[in-house]
């Protein structure tokens, strides 16, 4: 019945849509709905938002929005965001900006530069505010299940398939035929939220276990005062499970087999998952791995995954992960009016005893756009590192140069050190913080 309802859903507005002049594409982000398993609607808007810039212009340095009364300490001007906690959670102390925002502060925004840097004439005091207003409600980000972990979903979720005669077993002849180049569905140029442009920054860190609330807090810090990003790509260091909704390498192509479902894809890094079809957990070597090990089984032409084993890490502008982190994934085919296979509906639940109070989800659109027999070929990132942490900051080396360097400490989050040694020195961080489990 969710996929007839799905189905007449997609074909009249796909029809309303054509008849407007606009994109078929937009009948996406609608999974069909198993009640308590998967495909729950979005309490309210969808897709998210992207928080804006307020003002423009010198005259707009540091100044509030009208009717907006700026605390006395922020963190533009705070020299201690440690003793700051009890503001953390007031969207004026981030002077409603996005993280995204704040990290981009200097250049306008990711990857473009512009002669009104947001950062102001004398920064970081000067730094501009975003919109107060703007938010994605954390009831469309929160885990709309009641299952406590990965384990208990996925097992839900099979039984629910068993009571239906399943998990289905393909054939080359029966199996979906998904093989192909993908691209990233972005409604008016809008990302999922973990792209970190959605949320006034309170809003994110409420997800979050008090340890890494800390964490987010002095990553934005110093990303937005000390202008000290450290970026994974930055150094060629691992970009890690989480980038794939962000903009790090992501799934771009698919090969669908009846024994195994790979992802593949390059940007910053390299991406390579494979779902081992009707495989039970463990697949071998217990050490986690940058993209874990994931099972997973159809359910009609449902793909269901259970990821786990995922190397702890952080993506830039958002959230840091433990090595607990485990995830559920469906992912349902969209067809436009005609029937024409156009993508494949991705939800993401994401469970992580460590760092997240509780679980999230994540709902994107993969958009098919060609097979492999006509598609350009996949290009590898092989990393060349140009820069290196020098006091601090992410430096341009030329070749032949000599520098002192340190070597990392690569399971023992680096960028936290770094920021440590150069820019915390008098600062009173209030504990010590968790390691990732590997001391």
């Amino acid at each position: 019945m969710a996929a007839v309802r799905t189905a007449i859903w997609t074909t009249a507005l796909s029809l309303a849509l054509v008849a407007g002049g606009a994109s078929a594409a937009f009948a996406q982000l609608r999974p069909p709905e198993l009640k308590g398993l998967r495909g729950a609607p979005f309490p309210s808007m969808n897709p998210p938002p992207e928080v804006r810039s307020f003002g423009e212009g010198p005259q707009w340095d540091g100044r509030p929005p009208d009717g907006v009364q700026p605390l006395p300490v922020d963190l533009f001007t705070s020299k201690d965001f440690y003793k700051d906690r009890d503001l953390w959670m007031d969207q004026r102390y981030w002077r409603c900006n996005s993280p995204r925002q704040v990290a981009d502060m200097r250049s306008g925004g990711a990857g473009s530069s512009t002669n009104d840097p947001r950062i102001g004439s004398k920064p970081p005091g000067t730094a501009r505010w975003g919109d107060c207003k703007m938010d994605w409600p954390r009831e469309n980000i929160v885990s709309p299940y009641a299952f406590k972990n990965a384990g208990e979903h996925y097992r839900a979720l099979m039984a629910d398939a068993k009571s239906r005669g399943g998990p289905t077993r393909h054939t080359y002849e029966t199996m979906p035929k998904w093989d192909g180049v993908y691209g990233e569905y972005a409604p008016n140029g809008r990302r999922v939220w973990n792209y970190s442009r959605a949320n006034q920054v309170p809003t994110l860190l409420s997800l979050l276990t008090p340890d890494y609330q800390q964490r987010m807090v002095r990553q934005i810090y110093h990303e937005g005062v000390n202008a000290a990003h450290q970026w994974s790509a930055s150094y060629c260091w691992p970009e890690g499970f989480m980038r794939q909704w962000a903009t790090g390498p992501k799934p771009g192509r698919f090969v669908v087999t009846p024994d195994v479902v790979l992802f593949m894809g390059s940007g910053s890094g390299n991406m390579w998952r494979v779902v081992h079809l009707n495989r039970d957990f463990p697949l071998g070597n217990s050490v986690p791995q940058w993209y874990g090990d994931t099972i997973g089984f159809w359910d009609g032409d449902a793909l269901i995954t259970w990821t786990a084993n995922i190397q702890g890490w952080n993506q830039h502008s958002s959230w840091e992960w433990s090595d607990k982190l485990e995830t559920i994934e469906i992912l349902t085919p969209v067809r436009d009016a005609a029937g024409k296979f156009i993508g494949v509906d991705w939800e993401t639940v994401l469970y992580d005893s460590e760092a997240l109070a509780q679980p999230v989800r994540i709902l994107w659109h993969r958009n098919y756009q060609q097979g492999w027999g006509t598609a350009d070929r996949l290009g590898w990132v092989e990393c060349t590192r140009p820069l290196y942490p020098i006091e601090g900051f992410a430096t341009q080396v030329a070749p032949g140069q000599v520098i002192d360097y340190k070597v990392p400490d690569m399971l023992d989050r680096p960028w936290a050190k770094l920021w440590e040694e150069y820019f915390e020195k008098d600062m009173e961080r209030p504990t010590q913080e968790l390691d990732l489990g590997f001391k």
